[in-house]
């Protein structure tokens, strides 16, 4: 009976397919691809387990569609992406598999609402997860000898390039050794993303699959040894819906390019501060600015520096520019209700409608004070004072965290959110406190949320060692810090080693005590020559760090990367984040810890004297070797 229903199965499966959708397994090897080596199938192998753990049919149905940038498109044959979209199989059941198009249109004319689609000479390359026992011998024997990592519930993968030719069969060959590499990307880089996609809540709940909110990441995918050419780091860079963000639409006449924008370049008429031309660098009123109208986010001082900008660099980066001022919305944090839109009021004007301008650690939050070195603002001793004389209901009181104090001291306080801290801290959500307290907010964040090391070790109630590189205006800041000590909730000793060319002489070596289980200690120097003489950290931590600014930050990251040194950071908006990738990828490493929005940036938005993108103070977090 068992021979019998083996058999019976056989037949099914050769008829049906074991792969979803568009029918029999493929039949390829890997071990028959040319100059292949079991490392370079190892490390696939591996990789794909990676995807198969992160489970991401558990939330996409075919019709989510992935836009994909593995690298430049020079680095592939042809010069072009190979396969520049990708859908997930199985997620309503059957088997799983991920599938890789030659384009969008193609994705689109074989996705159906169950079944892939035959469409007859368009070519996709799959990674099916078939389970061991259904597999060809040639797999099987591939598996034990090379010993090749399970992907999960006795299931690995095979891959394949599969087209249907004009009379509907299904015929498959092996990838070329460029094809896996390329998937090998897809794979590590979208293991790491796939979860940042949020849903779209203004979808109807009836639909019958979720939507999300458009969605663009780059993230950085070391290729092993094995698969690397030139250069082992590759930025790969993940769409939803595909194109979403780095592609410009053409016109759509036949035979004619788009050199210049469409629509007249847009007046803005309101009454700004002066602002600075994108193109020429000339101050002009803000009621008289030209903004590119199509993605809203430069500006210029005229048409015609509009134009010029367009021709020499903005073409390319208008569309990213679009997709990141569609994310204003998504990125204001709706709960407070005290002013928190300054991206075109002068940041002196902004402290004078909340009443703060030109007092205690408020200023230095504009020009004013910036002729005073950091960290030598005239102190007074009294708290209220020092928070620019706010009512006393709208400041955190050193001992008024009752909420926490009736808590067990066995874990530290996890906040999501600056509603939950103010809930925390009884604070009314009219205070604009949280536009000094971005910094040692952001500081509890990492230590609590985003790094597993240091929050195990304030579990076990030791001490953390931090490096704070870079401090600049958080010199004059020492009584906001002590919040980390309210929040950590007595948990646990966390020593802060500030070091930077901006700490005055007159605090070097001096300890500062901001909280019972709280010290920030002062260096005045360069990171990488001061590090061998610093008690060893844990992690090291630098915010709003504009890496593309300061050279010796390179010098910094070359010692993160040669002591293996879990670090964070923080940048103001999604451009610095792209500098600051450049820069890091420069220095050999590559982000651990995708670039994503901080859940205790600063609220309010920067003024933009060129730009309109949106920008926040520790905007946007990033890791390295986490």
């Amino acid at each position: 009976m068992d021979s019998h229903l083996k058999k019976l199965f056989t037949r099914y499966n050769e008829q049906f397919g074991s792969g979803p959708g568009l029918g029999t397994g493929s039949g390829t090897c890997l071990m028959n691809i040319e100059n292949i080596s079991p490392s370079f199938i190892k490390s696939l192998y591996k990789a794909a387990a990676s995807l198969y753990r992160t489970d991401p049919w558990k939330r996409f149905q075919p019709d989510h569609l992935f836009g994909l940038k593995v690298g430049k498109d020079s680095d592939w044959p042809g010069k072009k992406q190979l396969f520049p979209c990708v859908q997930f199989i199985g997620g309503n059941g059957g088997d799983l598999a991920v599938y890789l198009f030659r384009s969008e249109s193609d994705a689109k004319k074989m996705t159906g609402s169950r079944e892939t689609i035959r469409v007859p000479n368009l070519e996709i390359m799959r990674a099916t997860y078939e389970v061991e026992s259904l597999m060809l011998p040639s797999h099987k024997k591939m598996i034990k000898s090379l010993c090749l990592e399970i992907s999960g519930d006795n299931r690995y993968p095979v891959f394949d390039i599969c087209r249907c030719n004009s009379s509907g069969e299904l015929q498959c060959r092996n990838p070329t050794i460029e094809e896996l590499r390329f998937i090998y990307g897809v794979m590590k880089s979208v293991s790491l993303v796939h979860s940042l996609l949020q849903e779209d809540y203004n979808t109807s709940k009836w639909s019958k699959s979720i939507r999300f909110d458009p969605f663009i990441e780059t993230v950085d995918v070391q290729f092993p040894s094995e698969m690397s050419k030139s250069n082992n780091l590759v930025a790969v860079t993940i769409s939803h819906p595909p194109g979403h963000g780095y592609t410009e639409k053409v016109n759509s006449n036949p035979g004619s390019t788009q050199s210049t924008p469409t629509k007249k370049p847009e007046k803005v008429n309101s009454n700004l501060d002066l602002r600075r031309c994108a193109q020429c660098d000339k101050e002009v009123p803000g009621d008289q600015i030209t903004i590119c109208d199509h993605c809203k986010g430069v500006i210029y001082c005229d048409s015609f520096c509009q134009k010029q900008h367009w021709k020499e660099s903005h073409k390319a980066e208008c569309g990213l520019y679009k997709a990141m001022m569609e994310r204003e919305e998504e990125l204001a944090i709706p709960a407070f209700t005290f002013p928190c839109s300054n991206s075109d009021v002068h940041p002196c004007k902004y402290l004078e409608t909340i009443g703060v301008h030109r007092k205690g650690m408020w200023r230095r939050k504009c020009p004013c004070f910036s002729h005073c070195p950091f960290g030598s603002l005239p102190t007074t001793d009294q708290i209220q004072d020092s928070w620019g004389g706010l009512n006393d209901d709208e400041y955190p009181h050193e001992k008024s965290n009752s909420k926490s104090k009736s808590k067990s001291k066995s874990n530290p306080v996890i906040l999501s959110g600056w509603p939950e801290y103010y809930n925390l801290r009884s604070l009314p959500l009219s205070s604009p406190v949280a536009h000094i307290l971005s910094h040692p907010l952001t500081v509890y964040y990492i230590l609590t949320t985003l790094s597993i090391t240091s929050k195990n070790l304030l579990l076990k109630g030791k001490e953390v060692i931090l490096h704070y590189i870079g401090p600049e205006e958080e010199l004059d800041w020492m009584l906001a810090f002590s919040e980390i000590d309210s929040t950590l909730n007595g948990l646990g000793n966390l020593q802060i080693v500030m070091i930077g060319p901006k700490v005055p002489s007159t605090l070097s070596g001096l300890t500062f005590q901001t909280g019972t289980h709280v010290r920030v200690n002062m260096v005045k120097g360069i990171y990488q020559e001061e590090v061998s003489f610093l008690p060893w950290p844990d992690l090291v931590v630098g915010l709003n760090c504009g890496f593309e600014s300061s050279s010796s930050w390179f010098g910094a990251l070359e010692v993160v990367k040669s002591k293996n040194l879990p670090g964070f950071f923080t940048d103001q908006s999604e451009v610095l984040c792209g500098k600051a990738k450049q820069v890091i990828r420069g220095a050999g490493l590559h982000i651990t810890h995708p670039v994503t929005p901080n859940p205790f940036r600063s609220p309010v938005r920067n003024f933009g004297v060129s730009s309109n993108l949106p920008s926040y103070s520790n905007g946007f977090v990033f890791g390295v070797n986490t």
